[in-house]
């Protein structure tokens, strides 16, 4: 190669041939630089299922990047001379190849990012970073929306979103939301009936190939006591894979999506959700596939408009929303603690070794296939994380070390903000807490539990029940003060001193451990 222009650094969660980073790419001047390191897979202790998402679908991104002629160098987990972190390895690189300047397209994490531009600094080059495509709006759009308000809701933001973008909408000028309503919540969330969720139909699974399963056995040595199995892999790590997920999840689950988006049943991990999110923040797709092929789908009479806007809303709306808050927040954002939380995260959730069924089949199916879905991570992994009084800090790393989809700048608002309320309403208008009684009308999971959710102390209260009262009562000057939770805590008016004093040793003797 002659003297190399640009140093293409492509990451993890940039596998898009069409990025802007590729823009003028020259194969005579430039080469796209790509590592695999040991620290993205330990800095929070990575699930396997997790780790071999990303290798594999690095791997097959490398295969594309050859057939498509680019220059590249790659550095593999396992090659001798890996430094073990991006910085390190980029810096040795640098040294080696000697470009002239370094070209990204905006990474999705803040120490990444820094971590970069530390790089850089050092090196002296110029680091061009350009802006992510595979968002509607950008940061500094967001920011403009922002610029003023002392609470951020999504409601308001996704309205703004839906106009300018032309989604959904009707009318003459078309500025009215499709339907007369914006949001269809309504006619969505129902629980499945007695009989269950029935012929769900089968998820759309990928049999590893050689690449995946070279990556597989490198992960199952190199981090064998990290958490998570990986016998039922099967995740799409290639954009052709991720292009027929989506397809299948179009023609067969969004038309029952919306109604059944928060029902949970055991033992049924995957119901009728989407199975994207990994493939859209590896950027193996890009949201307005996903966002036109639903709304194509809507005006072709193949699914209802309460399940295509409750789909839209989560990709147009939530998926920005959290992008835009974590860019404008960060780095403080990470250590927010509204609540002065501070217990440790319980040791089983690293194992599903609990006595609740709700968490144990959550966090079961987590460990087993790095995936729950929305309910199950605000509901019930993190409701009872919020009302134990885990330390966000930790609740943050476990949602990142865990999931398949876990990257941190969505999933760090969503734990911190939306699940956890660390940061005092910013995002959240109240703390979604619930007795065991939510989880009762949401699943069968209270029928086969040894705890009750009706009863608050005793040997039979349901945790989720103690806890929520004790919660109450820690926080009770502040969220009396929260509209939201004015009822809530009104009704501690009706508990005497002795029924408080027995919810608080319940509560105390479950955090203590005697009850798991």
């Amino acid at each position: 190669m002659a003297e190399l222009r640009h140093l293409i650094v492509v990451l993890g969660d940039q596998l898009d041939l069409d990025a802007a980073a590729f823009d003028g790419f020259d194969t005579a001047q430039d080469a796209v630089w790509m590592a695999e390191v040991a620290e993205e897979a330990t800095h929070v202790g990575s699930s396997q299922p997790r780790t071999v998402m990303f290798l594999a679908a690095m791997r097959h991104f490398e295969s594309a990047l050859r057939a498509a002629g680019r220059s590249l160098q790659y550095t593999r987990l396992d090659d001798p001379s890996n430094h073990g972190s991006l910085p390190a390895q980029l810096s040795a690189d640098i040294d080696r190849l000697r470009p002239t300047g370094l070209v990204m397209t905006a990474p999705g994490d803040w120490r990444v990012l820094q971590a970069i531009k530390g790089v850089a600094q050092a090196h002296g080059l110029p680091l061009d970073i350009r802006e992510d495509r595979h968002f509607y709006g950008s940061v500094r759009e967001f920011a403009a929306h922002a610029r003023g308000r002392k609470s951020l809701r999504m409601a308001y933001f996704y309205r703004e979103m839906r106009k300018r973008h032309g989604v959904l909408m009707q009318g003459a000028a078309a500025d009215q939301p499709e339907g007369g309503q914006w949001n269809f919540d309504a006619d969505n969330r129902d629980a499945f009936g007695a009989t269950g969720p029935g012929a769900v139909p089968p998820r759309a699974m990928f049999e590893p190939d050689a690449i995946t399963r070279e990556v597989m056995a490198l992960v199952e040595q190199r981090f064998a006591t990290h958490p998570g199995r990986l016998d039922d892999f099967a995740w799409p790590v290639n954009r052709a894979q991720a292009l027929v997920a989506l397809q299948r999840f179009i023609s067969e689950r969004l038309p029952l999506f919306g109604r059944y988006e928060d029902a949970m049943w055991p033992g049924e991990p995957w119901l009728y959700h989407a199975h994207l999110s990994a493939a859209l923040n590896l950027k193996l797709l890009n949201p307005r596939e996903l966002v036109d092929a639903a709304v194509a789908a809507y005006r072709a009479g193949q699914a209802p408009l309460a399940s295509v806007e409750g789909f839209v809303r989560q990709i147009l709306g939530w998926r920005e929303y959290v992008r835009g808050i974590y860019w404008t927040r960060m780095p403080g954002y990470a250590d927010l603690n509204a609540l002065d939380a501070q217990q440790d995260l319980p040791a089983w959730y690293w194992t599903g070794a609990t006595d609740m069924a709700c968490l144990r089949d959550a966090i079961g199916q987590t460990l087993q296939h790095g995936y729950a879905h929305h309910i199950q991570r605000l509901m019930v992994t993190g409701l009872f994380a919020l009302m134990y009084g885990v330390q966000p800090q930790q609740v943050h790393a476990w949602y990142l070390a865990v999931y398949v989809d876990a990257v941190e700048w969505v999933e760090l608002p969503n734990t911190l903000g939306m699940s956890q309320y660390a940061d005092g309403g910013l995002m959240a208008s109240k703390p979604y807490v619930a007795t065991g009684r939510y989880i009762q009308r949401m699943s069968p999971h209270c029928q086969g539990c040894r705890y009750d959710p009706a009863q608050r102390t005793g040997d039979k209260a349901c945790p989720f029940t103690t806890l929520y009262w004790d919660f109450l009562m820690r926080h009770e000057t502040m969220l009396a003060a929260n509209p939201r939770m004015a009822l809530q805590v009104k009704n501690l008016a009706r508990l005497d001193d002795a029924q408080k004093q027995a919810i608080r040793e319940r509560a105390a003797a479950i955090r203590s451990g005697e009850v798991a």
